[in-house]
């Protein structure tokens, strides 16, 4: 089975002034940090919340020009056999990659697999590829393929127009 995997990161920047300019600062502070290798992982700003009052609340925290950003790490991990298998693989890979950076698993979400419902739903709306043995069949094809390349005498010309122009 595929999953989806979403991590919390706290990422530390420094010499900032407003919560927008860390947030920014610490995207690109990741994204160097995670690419050529993890280029696949999506890095988004975090949500934060008052735990007292449920209240929403930027997602950088700034103090004394620094600033601790709360960033969304999502990258998809394919055949695992559980949802816990899944989320410790997300926080190696991402882990190795940011080092002193706390990591949070937030949500695994298993991705339903498109090829599994295609053939549940059998073979219906499929074109039948010709057994080894059905000669005509396979003449037919090739003669449908062929049929396909009629139009290359057309195609030069308008080249050569294109060339002179």
């Amino acid at each position: 089975m595929d999953c989806r995997v979403v991590v919390e990161a706290a990422v530390p920047v420094y010499d900032v002034g407003s919560a927008d300019e860390a947030v920014r600062i610490a995207i690109s502070k990741t994204g160097e940090m995670l690419n050529p290798d993890l280029n696949y992982v999506e890095i988004e700003m975090g949500e934060r919340s008052c735990p007292h009052c449920g209240d929403e609340l930027e997602p950088a925290f700034i103090a004394a020009d620094e600033g601790l950003v709360a960033l969304e790490l999502e990258m998809t991990v394919f055949n695992v056999e559980r949802d816990e298998h899944a989320a410790r693989i997300a926080r190696k890979e991402i882990g190795q990659r940011l080092e002193n950076i706390p990591l949070e698993v937030l949500e695994v979400e298993v991705i339903e697999d498109a090829d599994e419902d295609e053939s549940d739903s059998g073979t219906e709306g499929e074109e039948a590829e010709p057994e080894s043995g059905d000669e005509e069949a396979i003449e037919d094809q090739l003669d449908l393929d062929v049929g396909l390349d009629d139009d290359d005498d057309d195609v030069l010309p308008e080249f050569e127009e294109l060339i002179e122009d």
